[in-house]
């Protein structure tokens, strides 16, 4: 943990950072009345008076509340801390599955097998009238037992909500946006079907549905492009597989699945066939590595079954023959490490029937002469006396000479003179120490405002020209009848907000308010930033 990490939070005991976000910390953390293991989520303390943030917080509390699904991670309690709202949850113990996209595709069964389960939790959500609104592999969790948890029910809606969403604004995570999300207008289960049909589509491709760069590239694309199949970049992928992701994908809701229902039933129909369409499912990253296959003859590659539905037999345990070509280096290889093992072995037989070769020789030969220094306990070992003056030490001529020797009276007379200063004046102190203590202080507290000051006028700077383009992007995006992301429009009002709180702590010389507010404005500009495609 980190030093500003908290020990305790009411009766929770932090364990670890499990990660954080622009809204606040999660923390892994045990209830010390029952032992039990739990994730905390907390709003970061400078966020928790901002009305946006703690309502939407507070909306996640109550959604999580009225939500009892296996596929759902469950929300245990709820309170506030010290002017902070705390959300008691379980622990998934796992890893996300956009963590595990990181190293390869799923395979069909797998990605199937992981979007049943989110369409299951999905039907339960959507019966209660709770729209997700941020669908996307980030927030689905895989347990080692290999089940699936839906997370992060922050930007979810309730059916008799309004007013959540700002008008003319879009929320959710850009990759994932349904059409009528990025055009800001209203939207209802089958929003969350198509931010389904892109997670399908990156967990069989390893692939972003569409390459564009920046953020209203991307938004554009989800209105106006369509989709290269995932058939095509992945050619193992079963037909049936890619046109359910297509029609899940579609621009118009209409032709969408209705229901998370039906696009489960799509689902489970299809992997009912996998085993009968072979060679169309690829093999999953976690499977254990098959035994070598020797190279073909001919020089076009071939594609093996899967490895899932293959039963070993007692004759794939042998190991397939050398090829021809390598036989004679091999047996010379082999030969080789015999004739090293030999030796070795000759080597080791000869040591132990007679040690006295290796360490008679050393331990019993008589000693030439008195020996120079002569080895003693350190309990019989003399204490050395120093010479007297002018004498000549024994092994002087041998001995290094001794830098602190040389240096020691210099040494005494300066610790002489320190010691000597604070006797200058009864009392202790010496009389200017305390006015030299206040001018490194000033000097030091002037330092540090110039480089907040010279900061700030970098961020400045920055502040401005993403405040310009995002101008520019927004007056775009409206007469192409889009709206700006919500969270962008946050982002804005938060850095101008928190820059004026910076620079009203610098005027008042309150260089750690004034930190912690430049901070923060610096994590606003580098969101738009990132939308902007500034970097």
């Amino acid at each position: 943990m980190s030093d500003n990490t908290p020990q305790r939070i009411g009766d929770y005991e932090i364990i670890r950072e499990l990660g954080h976000g622009g809204m606040g910390k999660v923390y892994q953390v045990r209830n010390v009345l029952s032992d039990r293991i739990e994730a905390m989520k907390v709003v970061l303390p400078d966020l928790a008076s901002r009305t946006d943030f703690s309502g939407r917080f507070m909306r996640e509390i109550k959604v999580l509340a009225s939500l009892d699904h296996p596929n759902i991670a469950a929300l245990r309690t709820a309170f506030t801390a010290d002017d902070q709202l705390v959300m008691i949850m379980e622990y998934v113990d796992g890893v996300t599955l956009a963590d595990r996209l990181e190293r390869g595709p799923f395979s069909t069964a797998e990605a199937l097998n992981y979007i049943n389960q989110v369409l299951a939790a999905l039907s339960y959500a959507h019966s209660k009238h709770v729209i997700h609104r941020d669908i996307k592999p980030g927030n689905m969790m895989l347990t080692p037992q290999g089940v699936v948890k839906l997370m992060d029910f922050g930007l979810a809606r309730s059916g008799n909500e309004i007013g959540l969403t700002i008008t003319g604004t879009t929320v959710g995570s850009l990759d994932f946006m349904s059409p009528e999300q990025v055009k800001s207008e209203p939207t209802d289960e089958r929003s969350d079907l198509y931010s389904v049909g892109v997670s399908l589509y990156q967990m069989v491709t390893a692939q972003r549905m569409f390459r564009a760069t920046t953020g209203y590239s991307i938004m554009e694309a989800h209105v106006k492009e369509t989709p290269r199949p995932p058939i095509e970049i992945q050619p193992t992928l079963p037909k049936s597989v890619s046109d359910l992701i297509m029609m899940s994908v579609a621009k118009d809701p209409t032709q969408r699945f209705q229901t998370a229902d039906a696009f489960r039933n799509a689902v489970v129909q299809i992997r009912a066939a996998l085993p009968q369409q072979a060679g169309e499912t690829t093999a999953t990253v976690m499977r254990p590595q098959s035994r070598p296959v020797p190279p073909s003859s001919t020089s076009q590659p071939s594609v093996s079954p899967p490895a899932e539905n293959v039963r070993p037999t007692p004759s794939d345990a042998i190991a397939p023959p050398a090829p021809a070509k390598a036989g004679r280096g091999a047996l010379l290889a082999v030969a080789a490490v015999l004739l090293v093992a030999v030796l070795a072995a000759g080597w080791m037989y000869k040591s132990r029937q007679h040690p006295e070769a290796t360490t008679g020789n050393m331990t019993n030969a008589p000693t030439q002469g008195p020996p120079t220094n002569p080895p003693a306990s350190a309990a019989s070992t003399p204490v050395p006396q120093p010479p007297p003056p002018g004498a000549v030490p024994p092994n002087a001529i041998n001995a290094p000479a001794a830098p602190a020797q040389e240096t020691a009276p210099h040494t005494a007379s300066k610790r002489s003179a320190t010691n000597a200063s604070p006797s200058l004046k009864p009392g202790g102190a010496a009389p200017d120490s305390q006015a030299q203590d206040q001018a490194a202080a000033a000097l030091a507290q002037k330092k540090l405002l110039d480089e907040l000051e010279k900061e700030t006028d970098q961020l400045d700077s920055r502040a401005a020209a993403a405040e310009g383009s995002l101008n520019t992007l927004e007056q775009q995006m409206h007469a192409s009848g889009y709206g700006l992301r919500g969270d962008m429009v946050a982002a804005r009002a938060n850095m101008r907000n928190d820059l004026a709180k910076a620079k009203q702590a610098m005027d008042s010389a309150d260089t750690d308010r004034a930190r912690r507010y430049l901070d923060l404005a610096h994590r606003e500009v580098e969101k738009l930033e990132a939308f902007l495609g500034h970097r």
